[in-house]
């Protein structure tokens, strides 16, 4: 089905597919990658969110750990992000990572690149959290001169051509556009990390580079404590992005699992993990004088990096096995399985369920092997 809509005074011809919508005249020259962050609440002097040793509890994760090197891949630089992740780490009592250890490193793509506001808040989540669940690992922070697809890709081919990398985190997307398919080659590591990606914050709708075949989407859902940190639920977080790629073909681990209304195409997402800002993750970040403040925030964002460090802690998280293990018998020791909520009101394709759905894929972790 074809439309013709208006945006910013533009007239585009609108291909429908599934939940997607795509833009005729939209290719990889306009292509800026967006991060998918919320700040919840007001910022405080003190911790405010979900703690790393509440998310392991919830998760089933490991106390401590990690293989490898982690890549998160951002865009611009953040001056204070050394400084910050050693206030996260002394304050969650977790081993100090700096680049004098040997466990942080940052790499700029060019000399000059610049700070954003926006962007090292999303640098803050993503350190401090791969960090927080995998501290063992070693954090590479690659920044991208800014966040055109030309830049971004340049950074993630520095992050896959490093032979420590373990998994690569790409907190951030964008609209899908028609030569997408031809760059999956550049979601292939030359160590054989995993690639992960958000898949959007504004619920229905398929974002890149989530939709590439080489790289498993994250969306999100909204995890629930009690006072004594136990489950009392988790379900599909309302701006979790999802649906059908327009471009990319339904991969080889899919095809065999038999995803209702994918009509041959690439679904999103595969796994995901808490979103909600409600019930978000507590990060500091310093402002451009110095002073740091505590922050509560959310989105898929949060959930790449995380599910990066999943990869790291037990060297065996990937599409081939979700799937793989999502048809056993015992699949309920991988996932918890989300099956209710919705991220839209577009029906079958908004909607949780059991065994997989266009909202949280085939669910949450509840382990670190696949």
């Amino acid at each position: 089905m074809h439309k013709w809509i208006f945006v910013s005074g533009v007239l585009f011809l609108v291909s429908m597919f599934g939940t997607q919508i795509v833009f005729a005249d939209y290719h990889f020259t306009d292509y800026q990658g967006r991060p998918p962050i919320h700040i919840y609440g007001s910022s405080l002097q003190k911790p405010v969110g979900l703690s790393p040793q509440q998310v392991k509890t919830a998760y089933n994760l490991s106390a401590s750990g990690g293989h490898g090197t982690i890549a998160i891949i951002g865009a611009y630089d953040d001056k204070t992000i050394e400084d910050d992740l050693d206030v996260f780490s002394k304050t969650f009592n977790l081993p100090e990572c700096t680049a004098a250890n040997g466990c942080f490193e940052k790499h700029k793509m060019s000399d000059s690149v610049k700070p954003s506001s926006g962007w090292s808040m999303e640098t803050s989540l993503d350190v401090e959290w791969a960090h927080a669940i995998a501290p063992k690992a070693k954090i590479l922070l690659v920044e991208a001169t800014t966040p055109s697809g030309k830049n971004l890709l340049a950074a993630i081919d520095y992050a896959a051509s490093r032979a420590d990398a373990s998994a690569i985190s790409m907190s951030w997307g964008g609209v899908e556009f028609p030569e997408e398919a031809s760059m999956d080659s550049h979601f292939v590591s030359k160590s054989g990390a995993v690639f992960f990606a958000s898949s959007g914050d504004d619920g229905a709708g398929v974002s890149w580079p989530a939709a590439s075949v080489n790289v498993v989407a994250v969306g999100g859902t909204s995890l629930k404590l009690d006072a004594k940190n136990n489950v009392v639920s988790e379900t599909a977080w309302a701006g979790s992005g999802g649906g059908v790629s327009a471009y990319e073909p339904q991969p080889a681990y899919q095809s065999g699992w038999g995803i209702a209304k994918a009509g041959g195409m690439r679904a999103i997402p595969d796994v995901a993990l808490n979103a909600d800002p409600q019930n978000g993750f507590a990060i500091y970040k310093s402002s451009s004088g110095g002073k740091g403040i505590w922050y509560r925030v959310g989105g898929t964002s949060a959930s790449a990096p995380q599910w990066a460090a999943i990869r790291s802690l037990g060297l065996s998280a990937s599409n081939e096995k979700f799937y793989s293990d999502k048809a056993s018998a015992n699949y309920a020791t991988y996932f918890r399985d989300i099956i209710s909520g919705k991220n839209g009101d577009c029906g079958y394709f908004c909607s949780a369920r059991k065994r997989y759905d266009y909202v949280t894929g085939l669910g949450s972790p509840l382990t670190i092997n696949f």
